[in-house]
């Protein structure tokens, strides 16, 4: 398998989800703005969100593909179905069961997670409503996580990238077209939520069917749960939630945080974390889908040298791509946002605001990127214990930053805090690597370092420049000559970054890999 096909094919999935994910957000801030309705669909739907990277996409995965792996290249093809038959059925009838508990339980959750929202009625029973229509997407989006590991374990990459397009599309379709015609527009995004975690399921059926691995999930809870498969899964699974619901834990605390910050909090961050999403997801979560499988394997076969080069490719990767990203985040947040959200009820206010927000979780991209490609390092092996002591350890770190951070900068020490504890969680997992001898940095990479610093100063300066000599917010009286002039900044800038590291001898075609 071509790596860098792979990363390409998902990163252009992940593009246009993430386009269709802006255009969503857009449409949002249009209709909305940062008001109090607006800051309750987010708290709510950051709620299913939340769990589902607790039990779907992360701890799940986690525990999930190595073992799939396992099965799929020394046990055969009949072991390997019944583990996906028994995972899939102890599966369904637990996120059944946590649904329907959130459905009920929505007044006592939102109290927890917002509550800042208490003191006024209008948005907390608006939130209690949306969390009550939005809690079985969990239900669905995991079950999703189960069809997005087992096709990505048979190297079929597409479907899975593709597949949060139908979520975006479906809240647009919401939006536009069924918002204006409710009592309350914004709870039609909660129902687009709904729709679109159906649709996102029925998608895998296919694909599924046509490698022969649909899932089955049987009445039969007894004997799913007495496959000796899923008690592995289980088992990995349970430092893995540690771990994840760590991370999720301290997103509560941030949320609870930013409901106290008075009107537009929640949302200044909401929305700068969505532009976040787009290097995090293109580089970060493409490069973690298609590394762990790749790790999984050269681990299961004790080649070393395999699976350290993995990895050498995977930081490199992350090295030359994020930081012009990072750079983007911190000194052209005004042009991003304004171009983006600066529409309707999105005012200059509303702007700087996000800016701010998106200039400090900027800081922490890197780590946070680099983070998405440490981690399967461990989860390869089958270490899930080593990353949850390391997230115990941020999580404590992350709050007492926010002690620090949120005093003297407001909504923007959120993410901040966030950005400080993601560096320290990327140097213990890379660290940690180090120590215990399962990564070792092929040669050239002071050389390496040199170059990017170098292409760095010339990108920085040019992003500055660009970022203050235009009225970014005056020029939305001219839309699309502010569209075409962001676009032409982006293009000229990739240009001389890319440019100056190729004049000073980097060759992109290092960077092609092939895995088994």
């Amino acid at each position: 398998m071509n790596l860098l096909k792979a990363l390409a094919t998902i990163s252009g999935l992940t593009m246009l989800s993430r386009i269709t994910g802006l255009l969503r957000e857009i449409l949002i801030a249009r209709a909305f703005g940062a008001s109090e309705l607006t800051d309750a669909f987010n708290v709510a739907f950051r709620i299913p969100n939340l769990l589902r990277r607790i039990f779907g996409e992360g701890a799940f995965s986690q525990a999930f593909v190595p073992i799939l792996n396992e099965y799929h290249g020394k046990r055969g093809d009949e072991e390997t179905r019944h583990l996906i038959d028994a995972v899939a059925t102890v599966m369904a009838w637990a996120l059944a069961a946590v649904s329907l508990l959130g459905v009920i339980g929505a007044p006592v959750v939102m109290t927890v997670v917002a509550t800042g929202f208490r003191g006024e009625a209008g948005t907390y029973d608006a939130a209690v409503f949306m969390t009550r229509v939005m809690f079985p997407y969990i239900g669905l989006i995991s079950m999703v996580a189960l069809a997005s590991g087992v096709l990505n374990t048979w190297r079929n990459f597409a479907v899975p990238a593709f597949t949060p397009v139908l979520l975006n599309l479906s809240l647009i379709v919401a939006a536009v077209f069924v918002g204006p015609h409710m009592d309350q527009p914004i709870y039609a995004q909660a129902w687009g939520v709904l729709v679109g975690g159906v649709l996102q399921l029925l998608i895998q059926v296919p694909a599924l069917r046509r490698l022969g691995v649909l899932p089955r999930v049987s009445l039969n809870l007894r004997a799913a749960w007495a496959n000796p498969g899923v008690r592995r899964v289980v088992k990995q699974m349970a430092p893995a939630l540690l771990a994840v619901s760590v991370a999720q834990i301290s997103l509560i605390i941030n949320t609870n945080i930013a409901s106290r910050l008075g009107a537009g909090a929640v949302s200044y961050i909401t929305y700068a974390d969505r532009l976040m999403e787009f290097p995090t997801a293109l580089l970060g979560v493409a490069l973690g889908t298609i590394l762990l499988p790749s790790l999984s394997k050269a681990n299961a076969a004790d080649n070393r040298e395999e699976y350290s080069g993995l990895l050498d490719w995977g930081l490199r990767l992350t090295f030359l791509l994020a930081l012009p990203c990072a750079a983007g985040l911190i000194l052209f947040g005004t042009p991003l946002t304004s171009v983006l959200f600066n529409y309707g009820r999105f005012d200059a206010h509303a702007v700087e605001m996000t800016r701010q927000a998106l200039a400090t979780y900027g800081i922490g991209l890197l780590a946070i990127i680099l983070i998405k490609i440490l981690t399967p390092g461990f989860y390869a092996r089958q270490d899930i214990r080593t990353p949850v002591k390391i997230a115990i350890f941020v999580l404590i770190i992350t709050q007492l930053a926010n002690f620090a951070f949120v005093p003297l900068l407001g909504h923007a020490g959120l993410p901040l805090s966030i950005s400080f504890g993601s560096t320290v969680n990327a140097l213990l997992l890379f660290f940690g690597l180090r120590r215990r001898g399962f990564y070792r940095p092929s040669a050239g990479w002071g050389l390496f370092l040199l170059r990017l610093v170098a292409a760095m100063l010339i990108l920085s300066g040019m992003l500055m420049w660009f970022a203050r000599n235009f009225d970014w917010v005056a020029l939305g009286g001219t839309p699309w000559l502010r569209v075409a002039l962001l676009a032409a900044c982006l293009v000229l800038a990739a240009t001389v970054y890319f440019g100056t590291l190729w004049l000073m001898g980097l060759r992109y075609a290092a960077f092609r890999r092939r895995a088994g």
